[in-house]
């Protein structure tokens, strides 16, 4: 998969671009909030039709202006895709080859990209909803079907709460009625997530054991688990135990739910948990253990997608490769180098073990217009 242009119109801080990247490493050179994120944020937003920084899409949309477009030029295994979003107020439209697309989930996947932040070092040992995210957007790319029910998971979950609230002060024979009607809905939804994420898993399980023991020379064994917030037992993936535990857990967890005002049980509060020869790194981790993990993850990614799509995604390395020391880096350039089209934004080159590169494209970037 290869992206040979991208064109911006009224994209944050782009007024109009349009850029040849047909190099296999296209990296962005420039200061602080020049634009070189906003970049990287529009591939990514061709990709899943959402941003990575923002749930609010009138945040993408240049200053007094009413609407963005963002246009690539997407070389794949079976031709060339012309790919087209327009972001307004009214929402998103998207096509490809000119033809709009009905539904975004049909545009999802035309494009597929893995991002590598800074915040994606926070993989390991930052908050869940971090490694919810990384889960969500993943599994989304090469199952829209995915997003379709993480959708309407949410949509539910919304109503549920504020019924919820509403309990606390009026509760009534109608709004515990409400309250099964919205349990069987979230329950549904909730079933396909978590089977989902569990099967994701167990496939980036096996390539991110085998990434993490060569970044370790065989020292290190990676594990990693799916912590449900609804079930304590061993895993049984079958829908009708997944729906009994899920059901059950919130008949038990009604009264503190009511009391609080929220649902405290679900996909949305599901978390991981990583494991470096059997003792678990987001506490016991050395620094370099829980790099090394988001690391291996990452890298997982990129195999696994490839697994599933029969090519590689684009990779997207937004100002992450100052962040790792030199062997890491190393290991992350000598991945991407003969695999994948790579973006890579960063404040200078000094960082950058730029030897290890190759047919690569440098650009300056400067208030919102970029320079070869």
């Amino acid at each position: 998969m290869f992206v040979k242009s991208v064109a911006l119109n009224n994209y944050r801080n782009y007024g109009n671009l349009e850029l040849d990247t047909s190099n296999r490493v296209n990296i962005f050179v420039g200061r602080n909030a020049q634009g070189k994120t906003n970049l990287l944020e529009a591939i990514f937003v061709m990709a899943l039709t959402k941003s990575h920084r923002t749930s609010r899409d009138k945040e993408l949309i240049g200053w007094e202006t009413d609407h963005a477009r963002i246009k690539a030029s997407v070389d794949r295994k079976y031709g060339t895709c012309q790919l087209e979003l327009n972001i307004s107020k009214q929402g998103k439209k998207a096509k490809v080859n000119g033809l709009e697309q009905q539904k975004l989930s049909g545009f999802i996947g035309a494009l597929n990209v893995v991002m590598f932040a800074p915040e994606d070092l926070e993989i390991v040992k930052g908050a869940p909803g971090i490694r919810r995210r990384f889960l969500d957007m993943e599994i989304g790319q090469v199952q829209p079907s995915y997003l379709y029910h993480l959708q309407q998971y949410q949509k539910v979950l919304v109503q549920r709460n504020n019924l919820l609230k509403q309990m606390w002060n009026t509760a009534s024979k109608q709004s515990d009625t409400m309250l099964d009607i919205f349990n069987e809905q979230l329950v549904v939804n909730g079933v396909k997530i978590v089977k989902k994420r569990k099967q994701y898993l167990k496939k980036l399980q096996v390539w991110a054991e085998q990434i993490h023991a060569g970044i370790t020379d065989g020292r290190e064994s990676l594990l990693v688990k799916y912590a449900p917030s609804f079930t304590a037992e061993e895993d049984d993936d079958a829908d009708a135990v997944v729906f009994e535990q899920f059901m059950l857990k919130l008949t038990q967890m009604k009264d503190q739910e009511v009391r609080r005002g929220m649902t405290l049980v679900g996909p949305h509060r599901d978390d991981l948990t990583f494991y470096i020869n059997d003792k678990e790194v987001q506490t016991y981790g050395s620094q370099g253990q829980q790099r090394t993990t988001a690391l291996s993850l990452k890298l997982a990614e990129i195999e696994l997608m490839h697994e599933e799509i029969g090519e590689y995604p684009v990779l997207l390395l937004d100002d992450v490769l100052s962040e790792l020391d030199t062997f890491r880096q190393t290991q992350l350039i000598e991945t991407f180098q003969s695999k994948v089209q790579t973006f890579i934004t960063t404040t200078g080159i000094e960082g950058i073990n730029t030897s290890k590169l190759q047919d690569a494209s440098m650009f300056h970037v400067e208030n919102g217009q970029v320079m070869r």
